[in-house]
């Protein structure tokens, strides 16, 4: 579903995007973005954009445990599918979030499934540990 209006915070963060790819980020990661770059957008306004982009499948969004702020995906055309292998990692010392598609780990879904009657969701599925910049301090 298209949006019916192109309003100058959505075209903003379409900047965004642009710039900052596909990797997950916060509304505070948006509202710092752009105050760095002298253009304020309220964190309402980035929200409820937001929210508007997830319902049109253009953006994701993860709530990983209940004391993290919500972390956003752009996704473009590039919707996730149930049956992908995107699985998450949350860094427990700095709380960085990396996105990974690995099919060793696609085998260990299938394993679920097959030993245990488990199906597991990949785009749910968080492992924890600490991101490689932790680990090496």
């Amino acid at each position: 579903m298209a949006s019916q209006y192109k309003t100058k915070n959505r075209n903003l963060l379409f900047e965004y995007f642009e710039e900052k790819g596909y990797e997950h980020f916060t509304v505070s990661d948006v509202s710092a973005f752009f105050d760095q770059k002298g253009q304020h957008m309220g964190v309402t306004s980035i929200y409820r954009q937001l929210e508007k982009m997830v319902d049109e499948g253009i953006v994701n969004k993860y709530i990983i445990d209940g004391t993290s702020s919500a972390c956003f995906e752009y996704v473009g055309n590039n919707i996730h599918h149930e049956h992908e292998n995107c699985f998450h990692c949350k860094c427990e010392k700095c709380g960085k979030l990396i996105h990974i598609q690995c099919d060793d780990l696609n085998e260990l879904k299938n394993h679920l499934l097959q030993h245990h009657d488990f199906v597991l969701n990949p785009l749910r599925t968080v492992f924890y540990g600490l991101c490689q910049e932790c680990a090496k301090r």
